[in-house]
């Protein structure tokens, strides 16, 4: 048996990499079956004009296949339903999230895709991963932000 290797600390880096950048500050880890990672990006969706260019979009995008089979995905907030749908049509084998997103999920939340019968392929689902220093660096954003 395997053992588990956690690539939240990685997707950290890319959300505090695009808090740097004024991008909301979320990151995400794409990563092959035999472990090595494929992909990791921030939210870019100002520094691009691209509404679509969520740090999941831009990992599965870098994936290179029309299906990933057997990769699974590290995101520090809980994906929106656009990013959630993008999930079930790649075929993600594991998502993995941090923060849970009230407002705006996707999963567990709102839309709850993975949930509806048109959803053809539903993910294994962990949440809570790093969630404290996840929510943290949303909070410190957005507080520098308003205040």
């Amino acid at each position: 048996m395997s053992q588990f290797t956690s690539y939240m600390e990685r997707a950290l880096q890319e959300a505090r990499a695009a808090a740097e950048r004024g991008e909301v500050p979320v990151g995400a880890v794409l990563v092959a079956p035999d472990g090595s990672v494929v992909a990791a990006d921030g939210n870019r969706t100002r520094e691009l004009g691209d509404p679509t260019a969520h740090a999941e979009m831009l990992v599965i995008r870098a994936g290179g296949a029309e299906r990933l089979t057997g990769h699974d995905l590290y995101v520090t907030l809980e994906p929106c339903a656009m990013c959630a749908a993008a999930i079930a049509t790649a075929r993600i084998r594991r998502l993995y999230f941090g923060a849970d997103d009230p407002k705006s999920g996707g999963v567990l939340h709102g839309a709850r895709v993975f949930e509806h019968p048109q959803t053809h392929h539903r993910p294994e689902v962990y949440d809570g991963i790093a969630a404290a220093a996840s929510s943290a660096l949303m909070t410190g954003f957005f507080a520098g932000r308003r205040g």
